[in-house]
């Protein structure tokens, strides 16, 4: 039970990360597709062995049992959304998208939110308060999402 203890703790950790939470609002993947990718991809590493997908579907967090067989559709869902994202990205870069200053509103929101992140990382040592720190973490996910939630929008100019 160990194992399943230290899954949940991570995971519930990952899906509640405040910039995390906007990202996966804004992507391809449900709350439970992205927690069925995270645990195929890296509750092997947590258990230091390969998991049968019998028990990688019990170290979802639901408190209903789920079979191996609804792990595994949730499981393809999952990696057929990342695989269209991916084919997106790839059709822009193709189709010359990327050549144009199309995507630099998105560049710049990448690169803000890795400011932001190593920011973060410093701010709990440096600066005790723990208000602060949670302030900071709003300013940063609702900027983040204001500008996503503008660059979504069909009448704004991107170039």
């Amino acid at each position: 039970m160990k194992l399943k203890e230290d899954v949940h703790i991570w995971l519930l950790a990952s899906l509640n990360d405040p910039v995390a939470k906007i990202i996966a609002k804004n992507s391809h993947l449900t709350k439970t597709q992205l927690e069925t990718l995270l645990i195929d991809f890296l509750a092997d590493n947590i258990a230091g062995h390969a998991l049968k997908y019998d028990e990688k579907a019990s170290l979802r967090l639901t408190k209903a049992k789920l079979s191996r067989g609804a792990f595994n559709r949730t499981l393809k869902q999952a990696k057929e959304n990342v695989t269209k994202s991916i084919f997106t990205i790839l059709l822009l870069g193709y189709l010359g998208v990327f050549e144009t200053t199309t995507l630099d509103p998105y560049l710049e929101i990448a690169n803000k939110l890795h400011s932001y992140l190593e920011a973060c990382k410093t701010t709990p040592n440096t600066h005790p308060d723990p208000a602060d720190y949670t302030r900071m973490l709003e300013t940063i996910r609702q900027e983040l999402e204001n500008s996503l939630k503008n660059l979504s929008n069909p009448s704004t100019e991107l170039t």
